[in-house]
């Protein structure tokens, strides 16, 4: 009772903030992503009779406490689906350079989803397996399409309708992502908590609710119609005002450092001098910029001229779930 798979990491280009059911990963609000061809994770899940708990590997390191707790919970969820109560070994190998700002959970619930739903016999499609990943990391959901994908809030208090979809595929439009590194610390303010703290005492998050469907109206918009402008300036507009609620909450919190605001300086300078290059922020001071294919090396070049930028890592659309052989 064994399997592999492996999963990519993704990017949000309309953000997920805030969530209406933590327990579950319900989010506030529909999200909008490019799944990602350099970062992955790969994973393999073993359900065996003669374990007494589970095993979870990190890495090639044996990880126990909480983190491992929180895979055999998720474990819970596929025993009980499938009605057999076999303990696991996990081996997850993380080809995510988390200092970059790419959060590996994302990859992670999403390879174990795959693996571990196959290894013990359970045949969910696209869909089902995209419900299960979000229950381990909310955007794990999207990390089962490849290219760009849409992350659907739902409506229903248990979560069913709460899944992503594919809205392009990885071949559909060959965009480029570089991640500019500036800093690797761990940051003060986690995900969960500055999404609570801004739901909960931001007087801004009502306005960047009221505002998100037409953002997600223009994004899909965009992609379809390969419109690159259209996408970089909703894209970009979208990640400043996520920002912006932080701000307002109680208390302020700013992920950004001087640092930050240097790179975001940089790209417009760029489109000021003909260069189509739009940048986005996750909960943390790194920067994503997405350029098309044809400019990335002039991106590249100018955003490596700056002192604080420690690396840059540049990225494609990438696949979905696939799985391996041992």
């Amino acid at each position: 009772m064994k399997a592999i798979a492996k999963a990519h990491t993704n990017i949000a280009l309309i953000k997920y903030w805030g969530k209406r059911n933590e327990q579950l990963f319900l989010p506030m609000n529909n999200s909008i992503s490019i799944t990602l061809d350099r970062f992955y994770t790969t994973t393999s899940v073993s359900f065996q009779e003669d374990l007494s708990s589970d095993r979870f590997l990190l890495d090639g390191e044996e990880v126990g406490g909480k983190e491992r707790q929180k895979i055999s919970s998720f474990l819970d969820l596929i025993r009980n689906t499938a009605n057999k109560q076999y303990f696991a070994v996990i081996d997850s190998v993380n080809q995510v350079p988390t200092a970059a700002g790419f959060a590996s959970s994302a990859s992670g619930f999403a390879a174990l989803a795959a693996a571990a739903t196959k290894a013990i016999g359970l045949d969910l499609d696209d869909t089902g397996l995209s419900r299960l990943a979000r229950q381990g990391s909310g955007s794990a959901c999207r990390s089962i399409y490849g290219g760009f994908v849409e992350w659907n809030k739902g409506e229903r208090a248990d979560g069913v309708d709460s899944f992503a979809t594919q809205i392009l595929d990885e071949n559909g439009w060959n965009v480029s992502v570089l991640s500019i590194m500036v800093e690797a610390k761990q940051k003060k303010v986690l995900s969960r908590e500055g999404m609570r703290r801004t739901v909960e005492t931001s007087p801004f998050y009502s306005g960047w609710l009221e505002s998100l469907e037409t953002d997600l109206v223009g994004t899909r918009e965009a992609i379809q119609r390969r419109d690159f402008e259209q996408l970089g300036m909703i894209l970009e507009h979208n990640a400043l005002k996520m920002h912006a609620t932080t701000l307002g909450a109680n208390p302020p919190f700013l992920y950004w450092t001087n640092a930050t605001v240097e790179v975001m300086q940089r790209v417009q300078e760029l489109r000021e001098v003909g260069v189509e290059a739009y940048f986005t922020i996750d909960a943390g001071p790194n920067v994503k910029v997405i350029c098309q294919l044809k400019d990335e090396q002039k991106v590249k070049e100018g955003l490596q001229s700056l002192n604080c930028v420690q690396d840059i890592f540049l990225c494609h659309p990438g696949p979905g779930i696939s799985y391996l052989t041992t």
